[in-house]
């Protein structure tokens, strides 16, 4: 074993730009250049991690050319997260990499298939599985021997492990190492499986289980040739549904603590499902049309709202259960992070969830996909914000508690919503009373009109925000209405560089030393220069923004500008869901010629 795949040394960061994500819904990895897992939380998303490089935790599992000298790549097979790594060395090798599916959520299998592609391949496999962020060493080794070969066993804390097609391995270094050579035009299959329960007897089949999960995401994404930007709509509905549980849930990202900014305190823990993020992507699936994800959103959010009425939270995790509260994990972070675990929003009141829960069953009544009880949750919705709309709450950007412009613009967009679809539905008296309800809310927001005419985001703040746009997409104020055609120019003004979008000025600083763009802006002014008729800005917002990712095309939240880097938490969901959205309404009315 090399000094550079030693146990006892952590993975170097990598820019984020060349992570690649397997997920299952149920969780997700992160795979570096280097063939390692840099990043992947077992049993669940919000589990602790039992590989943590990403954040400077010990322990890995590499699978990569013995040979150091080569040039790496990658790409994912169409429509999917099945992954191939591929290295460059006087011969081409690959890894194929998935985590299978159908998912368990107390069991993660995570497959490798090492490739020959056209000549000999020698790799290197290595094991080192510490659960706990790092603190649990591998314990209980074991080989076992059948007809069909040897395995190992183990534990690592609470959780036991089996890894299959790693027979000939040897203890090295704290983990388990094997060199495998494999000849040209063949394969070797890995099989890593982790769980915190007794693990199946039967030993995994790689066969079977590569054959259930291609038949899995061949179930995913629809053709979308109705769409531009193909492959990139298509890898979209991939991305949103390897972030979303059996629950229906989504997670608003598969990481924790990848820095805003680089220094400490702008990061957090994005391993739950935020109300809004889930609304977000069920509106762009819905613009698309019928899909499960979007029952698994509807279900999901109507489910909190149900249980949880005008107390419902930000955020849950994919379960339904409340977030813990946030606490430090004691390790040394991603260059500029501070690791965390948990997240403070449980507490705090978000009114525009509530407005965008509306928004997204609208969106699903058009589909014929709402039954009594999701009726039910959006008369609980629209309750909740006629009792908490005067209430200071947090806002879109989780800020100090304010009455916040976007909130209440987005409680209109949603009750309007709500009144049309129930009024087409028939039935539903309750159209009249929300459509007035919209109304009053309109009425308040006189107090956040700027002398310029435009909006302001809230009475004691005069700045611009980008999550004004909302009124425009949505449609809870008229396209025309002047103050929305003066919200649309300031941002364009003030808030815009290069074709990427900000959230709002932090203060007299050039807009890229106060923070990266917001990746869901600049999607949103695609959506309001195409909502405006202005077809050539509408793309030029989209193609500039849907180019800010790397090699595995994952977008994070926010993206740096000025140095061209991902910032925040990968992969960030509701981007992915904006792009989607994107690629839907600017396809319309657009005569789409063959191949595009």
């Amino acid at each position: 074993m090399s000094k550079d795949m030693a146990a006892d040394d952590v993975l170097t960061p990598r820019v984020l730009r060349e992570y690649a994500l397997v997920a299952d819904g149920e969780r997700g990895a992160l795979i570096a250049p280097d063939g390692s897992v840099a990043w992947l939380c077992a049993p669940r998303w919000d589990s602790p991690a039992a590989f943590s490089g990403l954040l400077g935790g010990a322990g890995r599992y590499t699978v990569a050319p013995a040979d150091g000298w080569h040039v790496w790549g990658g790409y994912y097979e169409n429509g999917s997260l099945i992954w191939r790594s591929r290295w460059v060395s006087d011969w081409k090798t690959e890894c194929r990499e998935a985590l299978a599916m159908p998912a368990d959520p107390h069991r993660v299998v995570l497959l490798r298939r090492v490739e020959a592609l056209d000549g000999p391949a020698r790799v290197t496999a290595f094991l080192d599985l510490r659960a706990g962020f790092g603190r649990s060493q591998m314990t209980d080794l074991k080989r076992e021997r059948d007809s069909r070969g040897d395995v190992w066993t183990g534990r690592s804390g609470a959780l036991r492990f089996r890894w299959t097609g790693a027979g000939k391995a040897r203890p090295a270094d704290g983990g388990l190492a094997v060199t495998l050579r494999v000849a040209p035009g063949e394969h070797h299959d890995l099989v890593l499986e982790i769980s915190d329960r007794k693990l199946p007897d039967e030993r995994p089949d790689p066969e079977r289980l590569w054959a259930a999960t291609e038949e899995a995401w061949s179930q995913v994404a629809p053709g979308c040739g109705d769409l531009i930007a193909v492959a990139d709509a298509r890898h979209a509905y991939a991305v949103l549904r390897g972030l979303t549980s059996g629950s229906g849930a989504m997670v608003a990202a598969a990481t924790t603590s990848l820095p805003e900014r680089l220094e400490a305190g702008r990061n957090y823990d994005y391993r739950y499902a935020w109300i809004r993020d889930q609304c977000y992507a069920g509106l762009a699936l819905a613009a698309h049309g019928p899909h499960p994800m979007l029952a698994g959103a509807v279900s999901f959010v109507s489910g909190r709202l149900l249980a949880d009425g005008p107390q419902m939270m930000p955020g849950y995790t994919v379960a339904g259960e409340p977030i813990a509260d946030e606490r430090r994990v004691r390790l040394r972070g991603f260059p500029g992070g501070t690791p965390r675990s948990g997240n403070w929003v449980r507490g705090q009141l978000q009114l525009d969830a509530f407005g965008e829960s509306l928004s997204l069953l609208a969106a699903a009544a058009r589909h014929d996909m709402l039954g009594d009880e999701e009726w039910r949750a959006a008369a609980i919705a629209a309750d909740a914000i006629g009792q908490r709309w005067q209430e200071p709450d947090a806002g879109i950007w989780e800020l100090d508690n304010r009455h916040w412009a976007h909130s209440r613009i987005a409680c209109v967009s949603g009750l309007r919503a709500a009144a049309e679809a129930a009024g087409a539905s028939g039935g539903h008296r309750e159209a009249g009373r929300w459509s007035s309800l919209a109304d009053a809310i309109t009425a308040s927001l006189a107090d956040c009109v700027h002398p310029s005419g435009r909006w302001q985001r809230a009475p004691d703040d005069e700045r611009v925000d980008a999550s004004l746009l909302q009124g425009v997409i949505r449609g809870g104020v008229g396209l025309s209405d002047p103050r929305n055609t003066a919200t649309v120019d300031a941002v364009r003004d003030e808030l815009a560089a290069d074709g990427f979008v900000y959230r709002f000025r932090h203060d007299a600083r050039p807009l890229h030393k106060a923070e990266g763009a917001f990746l869901l802006c600049g999607f949103w002014m695609a959506l309001v220069e195409h909502a405006s008729g202005h077809p050539a800005a509408a793309a030029h917002w989209f193609e500039r923004n849907r180019s800010a990712s790397g090699p595995a095309a994952l977008y994070a939240e926010e993206y740096d500008v000025h140095q061209r880097q991902l910032r925040g938490n990968l992969p960030q969901a509701f981007v992915h869901a904006a792009m989607l959205e994107c690629a839907v309404t600017l396809s319309r009315d657009v005569h789409l010629g063959p191949g595009q």
